[in-house]
């Protein structure tokens, strides 16, 4: 079986522990929020390691670049979930600052890595 570089990343490794444990924690949301916030913060979480996927079959620099720059877009997004997840109250405090936490070093190492493949490439 082949292992594609993306495999390799850090970072995606720890953007697929992140999703893993946005789905789990999605599991107490109430029923209702199902086609609302559930399925939003799903899509914005699993979104950060698919772009980090998509743009590592990509050829240039400046294109691998902006899948990155889409998977931070992204984790931001999620972000703004964990917020609305927490005022919702879906949440606890000690929850939300430990996925606030994780974003911030996600968000850290796709602002590492996009400046090193631009940097390489330079």
């Amino acid at each position: 079986m082949r292992i594609y570089s993306f495999e390799k990343l850090d970072t995606w490794q720890k953007a697929r522990i992140f999703r893993k444990e946005i789905y789990i924690l999605i599991r107490k949301f109430p029923k209702e929020e199902i086609y609302g916030l559930t399925s939003q913060i799903k899509r914005s979480a699993s979104s950060i390691g698919d772009c980090l996927a998509e743009g590592s079959a990509r050829i240039t620099a400046k294109d691998k670049a902006h899948y990155i720059t889409m998977a931070y877009s992204s984790a931001i997004e999620t972000v703004n979930h964990i917020i609305g997840a927490h005022d919702l109250e879906y949440i606890e405090e000690e929850e939300y600052i430990a996925f606030r936490l994780k974003l911030d070093e996600l968000t850290n190492k796709l602002n590492a890595l996009r400046n090193a493949i631009l940097k390489d490439k330079a």
